[in-house]
């Protein structure tokens, strides 16, 4: 085959940055030199403590506000009366600092209260019961600004009488809503509310389940555009059961509840999976020793189907003991579930964080590691992810350090590429050794150096820096062969 224009420049020159390879697609660094396509491995690690609040630090929740970039932990300042408080974290790598905490509602509230982050308005939406005063429940709305947070007025919901025991809350980002569940009696409410501004409105509050038991979580599906609440159905022999709910206006429609552990179902929390599109919860099994134990989930509808239960967190090796809370947070960076969560001995109580991989309707699990030397208060570690630093925050009351509330920063084991949609500009026509001067075929120009290739097939380059006949991610078109061992680059 004989190539026309002969006199067009098919090749550069370039400094290599790292050995290059003869046959492999090559981009060109921001620097101007050039390194094949490549992925790189980061480990797993887990950052020092830093303290949030030099007090008893109990109720714990947290939310990432990604228009900011910060995290929002709030909390009951031991210190400050019990007050409903709230602090903003600024993680640098592996480490995270504070900035000065600010009381939402000076009153004491009580266990469980709930924070949603609302893209849209750009706010955090808090929900919480009081001990005393009125209203007896109560919802703010946050603005972060810089390392601090202000809050408008008090928004009076729920109940007028007793507070609630337990909320969750989750932002709808199909009807750009906060929904929140929470239990008052024996029964199971949401109530679907609007930001606008500093301030939220509500509709009424609605019961959907009776029976409960004080152990509910929710998560929203995006691609589904559907509401999960889970929950521990004390009418049902405390199995563990989840409702498919779908949002109109200030109104949501549940589907038949599924009962996704057939057990006595304590410390449900959930996360969605944006890359497998499925839904992970995870839970203490009363069935199986109440060993720590995830599920995945597929929404269809107002329905959801299951596949078999794993087991995270047992009582041999690493896993010394039975677990006995959890929080469960979707790593976007490293397409990985991670679960903070600790462990219950008398003497011990360790707590660690772990990542899980979804395939399929299954998940398979990583080495735990340590998070924090000292014990952890039980009902107190929440976990959240932070985009900007691609960081998971967890937040514990430190028992070991007179209750303190600490934050800990954790990365998740991932791989990234260096192939942009941009950077790729041909492959490599010799070797080259670090900082040589590499050889690079170019648009027009021919390799003969691949193998195995299929005429008239056009090559995509992977991530790894491989040739594949599938567009990757990002889609990057490497060139057409001609024979089995010659490609025609099309960079």
């Amino acid at each position: 085959m004989k190539t026309i224009g002969g006199s067009l420049p098919r090749r550069l020159k370039a400094t290599a940055s790292g050995a290059i390879t003869a046959g492999k697609p090559v981009i060109v660094d921001t620097d101007g030199t050039v390194s094949d396509v490549a992925v790189s491995s980061i480990t797993q690690l887990v950052g020092s403590a830093a303290t949030f609040e030099s007090a008893s630090t109990v109720y714990t929740a947290s939310a990432y506000d990604s228009n900011a970039q910060k995290v929002v932990i709030i909390y009951r300042d031991g210190g400050n009366s019990d007050y409903g408080t709230a602090v903003v974290g600024t993680v640098s790598d592996m480490s995270i600092s504070f900035g000065t905490p600010v009381v939402f509602v000076s009153a004491s509230i009580k266990k469980g209260p709930a924070i949603a982050y609302d893209s849209d308005e750009q706010k955090v939406v808090i929900a919480y019961g009081k001990d005393s005063g009125s209203p007896a429940n109560g919802c703010l709305v946050g603005t972060v600004s810089g390392t601090s947070i202000s809050f408008g007025s008090e928004a009076s919901i729920f109940h007028s009488g007793l507070p609630a025991e337990m909320f969750s809350a989750v932002y709808d980002s199909n009807t750009q809503q906060v929904i929140l569940v929470y239990d008052y009696g024996t029964t199971y409410y949401y109530q679907v509310g609007s930001v606008s501004g500093t301030s939220i409105t509500f509709g009424s509050y609605t019961s959907f389940h009776t029976s409960n038991s004080n152990q509910l979580a929710a998560v929203y599906d995006p691609d589904a555009q559907r509401f999960l609440v889970m929950y521990r159905d004390a009418g049902n022999s405390n199995y563990g059961t989840v409702e498919v709910g779908t949002v109109s206006g200030t109104s949501i429609s549940f589907g038949t509840p599924v009962v996704f552990e057939s057990a006595t179902t304590n410390n449900i929390a959930g996360a969605y999976d944006a890359n497998a599109q499925k839904v992970v919860l995870t839970y203490k099994d009363g069935g199986n020793s109440d060993y720590g134990t995830a599920i995945v989930g597929t929404v269809s509808g107002t329905s959801i189907s299951f596949g078999t239960p794993v087991v995270f967190a047992s009582d041999s090796g690493t896993f010394q003991y039975q677990t006995s809370r959890f929080s469960t947070v979707y790593d976007s960076n490293a397409q990985k579930v991670v679960i903070a969560y600790r462990t219950y001995n008398d003497s011990d109580n360790p707590s660690f964080v772990i990542a899980g991989t979804v395939s399929g309707t299954s998940i398979s699990f990583e080495t735990a590691v340590s998070l924090h030397s000292n014990q952890v208060v039980d009902e107190y570690i929440v976990a959240v992810y932070d985009s900007n630093s691609k960081r998971v925050v967890v937040a514990v009351t430190d028992s070991g350090d007179s209750d303190y509330g600490k934050g800990i920063v954790y990365r998740t084991a991932s791989s990234s590429t260096n192939l942009t949609s941009e950077n790729y500009i041909g492959i490599a026509e010799y070797a080259a050794a670090d900082t040589e001067t590499a050889t690079v075929l170019i648009k027009g120009g021919v390799s003969t150096t691949q193998s195995s290739l299929t005429p008239g097939q056009t090559y995509f380059v992977q991530t790894d820096g491989t040739l594949g006949l599938t567009a990757g991610t990002p889609s990057v078109t490497a060139g057409t062969a001609v024979t089995s061992t010659k490609l025609i680059v099309k960079g």
